[in-house]
C-alpha cells in the first residue's frame, strides 16, 4: 500500500522527541529500598515521535514529517535511526550542541502502571521561532500534530499578548492551511490550566484524558469509567475556545466531542492481564489512529474504534511504538470490498 496517498496529504508531528529506557521491575520501591530490573528495553517515545511513528507502521504511504529539537549525543542517533527506519521526513528535526537529548527512565510494574522521571533537554529549547510559515506550507500536510502541551518549556510559556508560544506555531500552521491537533500530558505543574486555556483558540482537535481533563477545567472526573464527567469537561473546552473537536479517552471508554452535534461513545477494547507487557504509549496509539481517522474523513465511531485497537496493540510491547502493526491488520474492514 505504500505511495497510495497524493500530495497534498499527510502529518507534521512537532513537539517532544524522547529516548525511552524501560525499566521492568518485579515490584515499586519504598524510600531508600532495593528492587529488581527484570528487563529493560530502549527505544523512542515523546508525543511527536510516538505519533509519526506508529503513523509509520500503518504502512498506508502516509507522508510523516518529523519536526522538533534533539541534542547531538547518542540518544540522539537512537531517534535519528528511528526517524530514518520509519521513513519520516526529518528535514525538520533540529539538533543543538547546547542541551542534551530528552530521555525518561521509565520504571513499568507489569498488570499495574508506569512511572517517568524525565530530563527535557533539548525539547526545552524547541520553540515557534524555529518553523516558519513558508516552511510549513513546503511540507504541505493537511495535519499538524503537536504534542505535548505541558511539556516544552519553549512553547508553553505565555507571552505579553496572552498566548502561548504554542499558540504562535499552532496559528502558522493553520494559516499553511493544516487542521491542527494537540496532545495534553498528565503534569501536575502549577501553569497546567493556564497554559492549555491560552492555546485553546488555535486548536482544531484537541486530545487528553480524564485526568488531564480535569486539570485542564478544574471539573471533578472520578475516574476512568466517568463519563459524564469526561464530556462535562470537554464541552467546557469547546466553549472556552476548540475549534472542531475535543477527544477524550481513558482506560475505559473514548469520547468524542464536536462543536456541533452529539457526542460519540466507544468503549475501549478489554486485554487480559497476561497480555499487557507496558501501557507506555497506549494513549499516543490511540492518538494515531484518531488523527489517521481524521486525515481520511472517518466518521467518528470508525476513527476512534482505529483508536482503540492501536491502543491495544501497543499494549503487547515494553516500548511505545515496538507491536504497532499495518492497518491493513487492524482495520480491515476499511479494505472490504463490497
Amino acid at each position: 500500500m505504500t505511495g497510495m496517498m497524493p500530495k497534498g496529504d499527510g502529518v507534521v508531528c512537532a513537539g517532544n522527541w524522547i529516548v525511552d529506557i524501560v525499566h521492568t521491575l518485579d515490584r515499586w520501591p519504598a524510600k531508600s529500598d532495593l528492587v529488581h530490573i527484570l528487563s529493560e528495553a530502549e527505544g523512542v517515545g515523546g508525543g511527536a515521535a510516538n505519533v509519526a511513528i506508529d503513523l509509520a507502521a500503518f504502512d498506508t504511504g502516509l507522508p510523516l514529517f518529523a519536526v522538533g529539537l534533539t541534542g547531538t549525543d547518542r540518544h540522539a542517533e537512537t531517534v535519528r535511526l528511528a526517524c530514518r527506519a520509519a521513513g519520516l521526513d526529518s528535514r525538520h528535526l533540529g539538533a543543538t550542541a547546547a542541551a542534551a537529548t530528552a530521555h525518561t527512565h521509565v520504571m513499568n510494574l507489569p498488570g499495574d502502571s508506569r512511572t517517568f522521571l524525565y530530563h527535557a533537554g533539548a525539547n526545552d529549547l524547541f520553540d515557534a521561532a524555529q518553523l516558519s510559515i513558508g516552511a510549513l506550507a513546503e511540507m504541505d500536510a493537511r495535519i499538524f500534530y503537536l504534542g505535548y502541551l505541558n511539556l516544552l518549556n519553549g512553547l508553553d510559556a505565555i507571552g505579553p499578548d496572552g498566548s502561548t508560544g504554542a499558540a504562535a506555531l499552532l496559528r502558522r500552521a493553520r494559516l499553511a492551511g493544516m487542521q491542527t491537533c494537540v496532545d495534553l500530558v498528565s503534569t501536575d505543574g502549577p501553569r497546567f490550566r493556564t497554559t492549555v486555556e491560552a492555546t485553546l483558540a488555535e486548536i482544531d482537535h484537541l486530545f487528553l484524558n480524564e485526568i488531564e481533563a480535569a486539570r485542564a477545567t478544574g471539573l471533578a472526573i472520578s475516574g476512568p469509567q466517568d463519563a459524564k464527567g469526561m464530556e462535562a469537561a470537554g464541552r467546557q473546552l469547546l466553549a472556552a475556545g476548540v475549534r472542531q473537536t475535543v477527544i477524550l479517552h481513558s482506560r475505559d471508554l473514548a469520547i468524542w466531542l464536536p462543536k456541533l452535534g452529539s457526542a460519540v461513545r466507544l468503549a475501549s477494547i478489554p486485554m487480559p492481564a497476561s497480555e499487557i507487557v507496558s501501557p507506555v504509549g497506549a494513549g499516543d496509539a490511540f492518538c494515531a489512529g484518531v488523527i489517521f481517522g481524521i486525515h481520511e474523513h472517518w466518521p467518528p465511531n470508525y476513527a476512534l474504534l482505529l483508536g482503540h485497537r492501536a491502543a491495544a496493540a501497543a499494549l503487547r510491547s515494553p516500548t511505545a511504538t515496538g507491536s504497532i502493526p499495518p492497518l491493513v491488520a487492524l482495520m480491515p474492514e476499511a479494505f472490504a470490498t463490497s
